[in-house]
């Protein structure tokens, strides 16, 4: 499944889409378990296009859009690597540790 046929789907397919795909992925976990799932690649495909799906949905809730994803511009600064660059602020100096005070060596009686 194509993320861009999934772009032009709405919400409420998106939805039904989501549940259907939740309800594939147990079954073909169900059916490999008890050793009748012929092709177990099934399992990762099912997976992802249900993460998809999950994407799609979560990027219109937060008000992106269809074109959202797809449309990032290119220019825009990458938050992970403004953050690397950012410059660390210097360490506060160890506090000296005070040694215990000598007994005295010989006593005196």
């Amino acid at each position: 499944m194509k993320a861009s046929d999934l772009r032009e789907k709405s919400v409420e397919d998106l939805r039904e889409l989501q549940a259907s795909l939740a309800h594939d992925t147990f079954q073909n976990r169900l059916k490999n378990f008890t050793n009748r799932l012929d092709d177990t690649s099934v399992i990762g495909k099912t997976r992802r296009d249900l993460a998809r799906v999950i994407t799609l949905l979560h990027a219109r809730t937060l008000g992106g859009g269809a074109t959202a994803i797809a449309s990032a511009p290119a220019d825009a600064p990458d938050p992970a690597k403004a953050a690397a660059k950012a410059p660390k602020a210097p360490k506060a100096p160890k506090a000296e540790k005070k040694k215990p005070a000598k007994k005295a060596e010989a006593k005196q009686s």
